[in-house]
């Protein structure tokens, strides 16, 4: 009998096993091989501190945000006093993997068919290996398996219902600095031919980039998009290594349980922040509550599998709430998403944004550059001022 079983091994449900079996807990995680979303691959300086990641995992710091408008417009944001992580997927979720399983986690490789109850639990999955049914007895699962969660789809009331966009990259063999490539810099592009309703970007991984987009619009050719950005880079001659597309979710479900024996995490629960797209660091938080809250469980009780939920929205629903706002006002139009990257020339607005996002948490030491921003916002939103204007 297993305390709890972990359905997905990304970096969600990885934190989560690691947490739970260096506190001691029974626990097995199944994770489908051979899978990488895609993502550019950006951390925050607090995740690296928060969850003990190794200098070695870092493939290359950034030190400056390049936003460009649909008319090319480009405005360079320097990280002062910290930098933008960069890792690969790839072998980042392998690490993760294997230091949960080094902690004690029991891994199993495979995919997640069902929940079955009758005197217990039992997390039905088919090996990989041979092929056939395994169940696993446990006394509480977290669903840590992304997007379009099947554990939520199929347990939790409302799992179903959630909204995303699709995210699709290249990750190709990048060559130092060429063209508008810089691999110091990470480029976000927001421009309506690249992404009516989300970005395009550049991510420098080292010897490698990614590059790719997100939309939640039918009909949009991702591929030509990547193809687009590749090429105003200057990279389209490049090696292409790999190429990858997932669904990516855009709001925290109302409910991440089912108030028996069954917890939701990361983009499964739909912790992704809004215009951003940030996931690394929301997922794991998202792994360690999740652990926390089925923890909790086995000792109280069912109902305090509510505490995942309660923790990660207490310390990050005012930013969610802030991000969300900025995609609904900026992200419609090119007219408007020329007004956002005007507004990224503002000293002020470009300070806050790196101060928030290396410590994931909103800026409230100086107020008065809040209301200077939001004087700045408010005109650009209605039209006070031209976009050229900042």
């Amino acid at each position: 009998m297993l305390d709890v079983v972990v359905v997905g091994g990304g970096p969600c449900g990885a934190t989560a096993a690691h947490d739970l079996a260096r506190a001691g807990h029974a626990v097995a995680f199944i994770d489908k091989a051979g899978r990488i979303k895609p993502c550019g691959g950006a951390i925050p300086p607090r995740l690296i501190r928060d969850f003990d990641i190794p200098d070695e995992q870092i493939v290359a710091k950034i030190n400056t945000a390049r936003m460009v408008s649909p008319t090319g417009r480009r405005v360079d944001i320097p990280i002062e006093d910290g930098f933008v992580g960069m890792v690969d997927r790839e072998h980042f979720d392998e690490f993760l993997r294997v230091r949960a399983a080094e902690a004690g986690a029991m891994r199993h490789t495979g995919t997640f068919l069902r929940v079955e109850r009758g005197d217990g639990t039992w997390v039905v999955y088919r090996d990989k290996a041979s092929g056939e049914e395994v169940r696993l007895p446990c006394r509480m699962v977290i669903g840590a398996d992304g997007a379009r969660s099947n554990v939520a789809r199929q347990e939790v009331p409302g799992g179903r219902e959630i909204p995303y966009v699709i995210a699709y990259h290249e990750i190709i063999a990048a060559p130092g600095k060429v063209g508008e490539y810089d691999p110091t810099r990470c480029d976000v592009v927001y421009d309506g031919a690249i992404s009516p309703d989300f970005y395009g970007w550049v991510f420098p991984h080292g010897a490698q980039a990614s590059v790719g987009m997100g939309t939640g619009k039918d009909g949009v050719d991702l591929k030509a998009a990547t193809a687009q950005l590749r090429e105003a880079s200057g990279l389209a001659g490049c090696q292409t290594i790999r190429k990858e597309g997932a669904p990516i979710p855009l709001r925290p479900l109302d409910r991440w349980d089912n108030g028996r024996d069954i917890v939701l995490a990361g983009d499964a629960a739909g912790v992704v922040a809004p215009s951003s797209g940030e996931g690394i660091y929301y997922a794991m938080m998202g792994g360690r509550v999740a652990g926390l809250a089925a923890a909790a469980a086995l000792e109280k009780g069912p109902k305090a599998l509510k505490l995942a939920r309660k923790l990660f929205m207490k310390e990050h629903s005012q930013v969610f709430r802030v991000l969300g706002a900025m995609q609904n006002a900026y992200y419609r139009s090119d007219e408007r998403r020329e007004r956002f990257v005007s507004l990224c020339h503002d000293a002020d607005v470009q300070k806050l944004t790196f101060e928030a996002y290396m410590n994931k948490a909103l800026v409230k030491a100086r107020p008065w550059a809040h209301i200077k921003i939001g004087a700045k916002n408010l005109a650009h939103l209605a039209g006070i001022v031209a976009p050229d204007r900042v």
